[in-house]
C-alpha cells in the first residue's frame, strides 16, 4: 500500500513538472518567436532531462521514465525551433 501511495505521489509530480512545458512548447510552436528563450538554457535542461531519463530507466521507474520522455520531447521540440528560428 505505502509503495502504491509513493508511486502515485510520483506520477502525479511528473504529469505535474511535464506539463508545465505544453503552454511553452505550444506558444513556440504557434508564434515561432522564441526572442525570450534562451538558448544556453534551453540546451542544458534538455540535457539533463535526457540524464533524468537514462536515470529513470536504470532504475525501471515508470514515473520518471514517462515524464522525462514526454518532458525531452517538448523541450527538445522548443530547441529545435529556437536554433531554427534564431
Amino acid at each position: 500500500m505505502q509503495c502504491m501511495f509513493i508511486d502515485i505521489v510520483g506520477y502525479v509530480a511528473a504529469a505535474l513538472t511535464t506539463l508545465a512545458f505544453v503552454p511553452q512548447a505550444l506558444t513556440s510552436w504557434r508564434t515561432r518567436d522564441l526572442s525570450g528563450v534562451s538558448l544556453p538554457m534551453y540546451s542544458i535542461f534538455t540535457a539533463g532531462v535526457a540524464m533524468w531519463l537514462a536515470y529513470g530507466v536504470m532504475l525501471g521507474s515508470w514515473p520518471i521514465i514517462i515524464a522525462n520522455s514526454v518532458t525531452l520531447a517538448l523541450s527538445g521540440a522548443v530547441l529545435v525551433l529556437k536554433v531554427m528560428h534564431r
